[in-house]
């Protein structure tokens, strides 16, 4: 039950959250009151799990009346959205910092920005799971493949460009790479969320085992002989919607 569904039950309520709207509204919306909501709210999901946890627990936890919840996160998604979003904040911020401190190799640049996102997500396995079944609904707005996650993908996929750095490589694989990187990284999240080893040291093993062979692959496939089979795999990919339109003009080499 939503907020206007609790008011149209009680009218005092009614005159409460409209009370209380227009406070709020006068005042404008508090950064500091939405972090904490936010934060209490990952904090419930995942003691209680996604589906269990309402907007009067987050509330609660919180410290602010459910209409107080409602004006900040509309719904349960939204506050996932927002969760998505501080995830690929701090994994934009990890990356880049990282990436700063000393000249590193593309096997090593590739590690950080496998890592660096599993290092963010070592204690959400279980909410996770909790959404990730919705990655089948591409109507749903947390499905990580839907139109509602695009911003935040191609956000994703900005990270792992800027790992490939400056790295001389066709201008065919450097457009294809970031998308492709980031599908390898859904797949490791999907084992992760599976991995019951301890501190889900096979996850960090797997990674490791990727980025070793997507160097190496990267070695073959920009061989000039290899260049119209990669220009039809693109064109395939462009064609099916597969390949996200990408404005950056990264330099290359041929």
């Amino acid at each position: 039950m939503n907020t206007f569904e609790i008011a149209l039950d009680n009218p005092g309520a009614l005159f409460y959250y409209l009370n209380m709207f227009k406070q709020e509204s006068a005042r404008g919306k508090s950064p500091e009151t939405r972090a904490s909501i936010l934060r209490h709210a990952i904090g419930r999901f995942r003691e209680k799990g996604f589906d269990s946890t309402t907007m009067r627990d987050i509330g609660e936890a919180a410290g602010v009346a459910i209409g107080g919840a409602y004006y900040y996160f509309p719904s349960k998604e939204a506050i996932v959205q927002a969760y998505y979003q501080e995830v690929q904040s701090a994994h934009g911020s990890r990356v880049a910092a990282a990436l700063a401190e000393r000249k590193l190799d593309l096997e090593e640049r590739l590690g950080i920005a496998f890592h660096t996102k599993f290092d963010i997500l070592a204690h959400d396995r279980k909410l996770l799971g909790a959404l990730f079944r919705y990655s089948g609904d591409p109507d749903h707005p947390l499905s990580v493949f839907g139109p509602g996650s695009g911003p935040i993908r191609r956000a994703s996929m900005n990270v792992f460009a800027a790992a490939v750095g400056d790295e001389r490589l066709p201008k065919d694989i450097r457009e294809l790479l970031p998308a492709a990187l980031w599908a390898a990284h859904m797949g490791i999240l999907l084992y992760f969320i599976y991995d019951q080893s301890p501190d889900q040291a096979r996850t960090r093993k797997l990674i490791d085992g990727v980025t070793r062979l997507v160097v190496r692959l990267l070695g073959i496939a920009k061989m000039a002989i290899l260049k119209p089979l990669r220009g039809s795999l693109i064109s395939l990919l462009r064609e099916t919607e597969l390949l996200p339109g990408d404005e950056r003009e990264p330099s290359s080499v041929e």
